[in-house]
């Protein structure tokens, strides 16, 4: 059951985290500025069948340590940035994904669809903003666990600009 929920709580993070792009008809292609991001990942519900306590807390444990990550995007990276692709490749670039919703447009994302991965299969929506300095977006995942029964998680994950790339600290 853990690894059900680590590959449902890490695919959802990286579905979305390469998430920059978005595609506006009227304006051409809206995309995050380079630099520097910061990451804030929020646990908002979580609810298993029968999981003891000790789990649950330990996967809003997971959840705060993937805050306030930071990462650097060259220009490079984000000249190249392609959500269409990266929402194809699936959990952890593991796994497929199979959009029944991709709705990507005038800084909004509304996506649904179902992802595998490992054997499992989990129902998954992530609905919020995306503009050049700031990406809000709620992630809901839902599924059947192994042990039996349903299980749903909702994350918010809000990336922010910070500036430019933070020099590497010297060693």
């Amino acid at each position: 059951m853990k690894k059900f929920l680590t590959v449902a709580a890490i695919g959802a993070l990286i579905a979305v985290s390469g998430c920059g792009k978005s595609e506006n008809a009227a304006s051409g292609p809206v995309k995050r500025e380079a630099g520097n991001w910061k990451t804030d990942v929020k646990l908002v519900k979580f609810e298993v069948p029968g999981m003891p306590p000790e789990m649950k807390d330990g996967m809003a444990k997971m959840m705060e340590g993937a805050s306030g990550m930071d990462q650097c995007f060259t220009q490079e990276q984000v000249d190249k940035e392609d959500i269409a692709a990266e929402l194809a490749k699936g959990p952890g670039n593991g796994g497929e994904c199979t959009w029944s919703k991709k709705d990507i447009a005038g800084g909004k994302i509304d996506i649904a669809g179902t992802c595998k991965a490992n054997g499992q299969t989990v129902d998954m929506a992530m609905t919020g903003t995306m503009e050049a300095k700031k990406s809000d977006v709620t992630i809901t995942t839902k599924g059947k666990v192994p042990t039996g029964g349903d299980m749903e998680m909702v994350m918010q994950m809000t990336q922010t600009h910070t500036g430019p790339c933070k020099a590497p600290a010297a060693t």
